[in-house]
């Protein structure tokens, strides 16, 4: 226990022992005897001693000599001892006790009271070196809890994935973390004592942002508390996205020496989180334009297989098989994640579907791949060459054949589609919608579709680009649908129109409906040069602009529009915030679109008809 202090006596009569034993007797005080010097020496290497009590007079180790040993040993050295004698003390004898370690003397008969005094003296010296111990062992317990705490607190931070960075108010750096070594690549021997905004990892705006956001902090009733937001730049230049959450500490003198203003703040990179997010809302647009479009495309084979198929049930059956080719299409894209199509495959699900028979086709040709949009329409294309051939051509009869070749070189892609042994053939009076979406199909991507319609059977000879841009997200907006179709139609009389769009079905719907309220298509464009160049040597009153063209942003276009003093409205399936910025004042029409809406749009735009733009 603390106040427990221990006495050493040492005599060789028991007598003598027990005497003093009396004399000393009291609460909290441990008496020890021995006998002889040996034997003291023993006890004083298993117990510490506030006192020795030693007799000068002993046979073989006298007082001199135990106390001589007892200043030779690093244990022993500094236990105070008061010699007990009954011999006359004369000055020899004093300086020799001194010499060897004594602070007094006793002489015998021994006087209880001096004896208790002195005594007293070294067992409250004792008792307060008992308690010193404890505290201090106290102390060492509790310096041995906070440098483990510390350690595993410090383990702990060097573990995180967070880097945490600590500040001053100037943003001087403090602390600099394992987490914040691994997460920008400074090490921390460069980074503390820099400035945040001079030493390259935070620019002036987001030094200047972090900084008020902290200081904000320090009011207690702020509600600045989420996260912040912010970029810095790692060693090697790159940005990283950084999630950040801090706490201030106001300056202050709470412990009696000034403390600075100290801001901590805890880091996560989220940087592939952000780019995650981005390409997520890619995917949601990328897959929100392909569902418009595709709905598009649906409405327009509707409208003009109607219109040049007037009976219903043909019209059906008509219409069923473009669509069906189209599905088989998107079929076949879908088990390819949408990366393109093999030509072959797409001539092979015309024979899945019964049209065409391997005993009564020769095919011919290097494997080739094809862009998604360019699969889409050689779906279409070989659809109403196969159509046309099983009413009217080769394929009518038993004896009829067909030949499919084709070859790639470089981008350019040439198809030649060659029927014999049908009826003879005769040019048409008219091109149909068939031959008519055939055309436009290739003429889209530059190419150009020509029909050489022998006696012996037609020959089509098609050309165009065999891997056309993937589209892009769509950079598209629009109205409802409900509220397009509860509007008007307009009247576009005199009015020279340029079409600007990227699907060739939904393309000759928009022709179709501008001439049906009596406007004029001057010229139709599926890509961005072809924009450009019509816009440049075409006069128009008004346009219409696709949001994207196979891709590619319709920001120069939309701009040439506006120089050439041409009124244009967007044709799209998405929100404005995605179209080229600065053209507010140009309306929306949705995908699929409204006639209705379609023509009101572009009569609102439209100036009287006698002015036109050059």
């Amino acid at each position: 226990m603390s106040d427990t202090v221990h006495f050493l006596m040492v005599d060789d009569l028991d007598e003598n022992l027990t005497a003093l034993e009396a004399l000393l007797r009291r609460d909290g005080l441990v008496l020890h005897r021995a006998r002889s010097g040996p034997e003291a020496l023993e006890a004083m290497l298993h117990q510490d001693f506030a006192l020795a009590l030693l007799d000068v007079q002993m046979p073989g180790m006298d007082g001199y000599e135990l106390a001589e040993l007892m200043r030779g040993i690093e244990r022993t050295r500094k236990i105070p001892i008061i010699f007990v004698t009954a011999a006359a003390l004369d000055e020899r004898r004093r300086f020799r006790g001194y010499e060897a370690g004594a602070v007094d003397y006793i002489t015998k008969p021994i006087d209880p009271m001096i004896l208790r005094s002195k005594a007293q003296v070294f067992f409250e010296i004792g008792r307060q070196a008992a308690e010193l111990a404890r505290q201090r062992d106290e102390m060492r317990a509790v310096s041995l809890n906070l440098t483990t705490a510390m350690a595993r607190l410090t383990a702990h931070l060097d573990n995180s994935p967070l880097a945490v960075v600590e500040v001053d108010g100037d943003l001087v750096i403090r602390q600099w973390s394992k987490g914040a070594e691994r997460m920008f690549g400074w090490p921390a021997a460069t980074m503390i004592g820099q400035c945040a905004r001079c030493c390259g990892w935070l620019a002036e705006e987001e030094a200047s942002e972090v900084q008020d956001r902290l200081q904000a902090m320090l009011d207690p009733a702020s509600a600045h508390r989420g996260a912040l937001n912010f970029r810095a730049r790692n060693a090697d230049g790159r940005i990283v996205d950084c999630e950040g959450y801090g706490s201030v500490i106001p300056a202050g003198s709470a412990t009696g020496n000034y403390a600075p203003q100290t801001m901590n703040l805890q880091i996560l990179d989220v940087t592939e989180r952000r780019r995650a997010e981005e390409m997520r809302s890619v995917l949601v647009g990328e897959l929100n334009h392909r569902v418009k479009n595709t709905l598009a495309n649906v409405q327009a084979i509707a409208r003009q297989t109607a219109r040049h198929v007037p009976d219903p049930d043909r019209f059906v059956e008509t219409f069923m098989g473009r669509l069906q080719a189209l599905a088989k299409a998107h079929s076949i894209l879908s088990d390819e994640t949408w990366s393109g199509a093999d030509l072959e495959e797409l001539v092979a699900d015309q024979m899945r579907l019964g049209a065409l028979t391997e005993d009564r086709v020769h095919l011919s040709g290097d494997p080739v791949r094809l862009s998604p949009a360019n699969a889409l329409r050689m779906a279409l294309t070989l659809h109403e060459l196969t159509t046309n051939a099983v009413k009217y051509g080769a394929l009518s009869v038993p004896g009829g054949r067909v030949s499919l070749d084709w070859k790639q070189e470089g981008e350019v892609l040439t198809f030649r589609w060659a029927e014999s042994g049908g009826p003879v053939v005769t040019p048409p009076a008219r091109n149909g919608f068939g031959s008519t979406l055939i055309a436009a199909n290739t003429g889209s991507e530059g190419g150009e579709a020509q029909a050489d319609w022998r006696p012996e059977g037609v020959v089509w000879t098609l050309t165009m680009q065999a891997n056309a841009p993937a589209e892009g997200p769509a950079r598209t907006a629009a109205l409802p649908a409900e509220q397009q179709q509860a509007q008007p139609a307009g009247d576009l009389s005199g009015h020279r129109v340029l079409v600007i769009e990227d699907e060739v079905l939904v393309s000759m719907e928009v022709a179709t409906e501008i001439e049906g309220a009596g406007g004029t298509v001057t010229g139709t464009a599926h890509r961005v040069d072809e924009a450009l160049t019509m816009i440049r040597d075409t006069k128009a009153d008004l346009a219409i602009l696709d949001g994207n063209l196979h891709g590619e942003t319709v920001e120069h276009v939309a701009r040439a529009l506006t120089d050439r003093g041409i009124p244009f409205c967007f044709l799209s399936g998405y929100g404005r915030e995605h179209l080229p910025k600065g053209f507010a004042a140009s309306p929306v029409v949705e995908k699929p679109f409204s006639a209705c809406q379609l023509v009101r749009t572009l009569s609102g735009l439209a100036r009287p008809a006698h002015v036109t733009s050059n």
